[in-house]
């Protein structure tokens, strides 16, 4: 079982959300799975152009570090995102990399993934992030297991924050190795398997890649 963590907060060592998807990542070795981390920060993944190369071929147009990592998440089990709160939502470098990942709503390859996300926040805000970081996770596929988050600025916040981060962290491997069902995201997954199935059956003569994909999955 390998589970990906990756950290979006520019802060490197000192960053306050590193230490929450650490916990996470310690809760799942404790629960016995493989983990790495991912400092986003440090990796050259441009913008997306919107080009739409990828939906016909599979392929970005750049030559960057996306590649690398996108191969780690589509081989992963599951998956902890991690990011600050900046004015009410994710890094730039997070939602750099979920632009980047079109092709990935487009086809739903996280189905049968787990993931979970933390965040840190100036003010009582952290569940802007995980909630947006969550929704997008379930758009991609995945089942959500659950967040944590919080202000550092408060006292004893991080510590209560890093103890459930940590909870997470052995929740998100018991939920992989029983192949959790969460009933109310599992009515999600079914609308937006209807909705890019139709989309991509729409636009089959330019999205060759996705219309493929979309039919040898049957």
């Amino acid at each position: 079982m390998k589970i990906i963590g990756i950290n979006a907060s520019p802060r490197g060592s000192k960053s306050q959300t590193l230490r929450l998807v650490k916990a996470v990542l310690e809760g799942a070795r404790e629960g016995g799975a493989e983990t790495e981390l991912v400092d986003l920060c440090k990796l050259d993944i441009k913008y997306c152009n919107a080009c739409a190369t990828c939906f016909a071929t599979g392929r970005c147009v750049y030559d960057d570090d996306f590649d690398e990592l996108y191969q780690k998440i589509l081989g992963c089990d599951g998956l902890v995102l991690g990011s600050p709160n900046y004015f009410q939502t994710v890094t730039a470098q997070m939602k750099t990399l979920v632009d980047r990942m079109a092709d990935a709503v487009h086809c739903q390859l996280l189905t049968g993934k787990y993931g979970c996300s933390v965040a840190t926040a100036g003010s009582p805000a952290s569940g802007e992030v995980t909630g947006y970081l969550n929704k997008i996770l379930i758009g991609f596929g995945a089942n959500v297991v659950g967040e944590a988050g919080a202000s550092p600025r408060i006292p004893g916040e991080m510590e209560a924050a890093e103890e459930k981060a940590f909870a997470l962290g052995e929740s998100l491997v018991e939920a992989i190795r029983e192949k959790k069902v969460y009933p109310e995201q599992e009515e999600v997954h079914r609308e937006m398997r209807e909705h890019f199935r139709r989309l991509v059956q729409m636009n089959k003569d330019l999205w060759t890649h996705e219309h493929e994909h979309w039919k040898r999955i049957g």
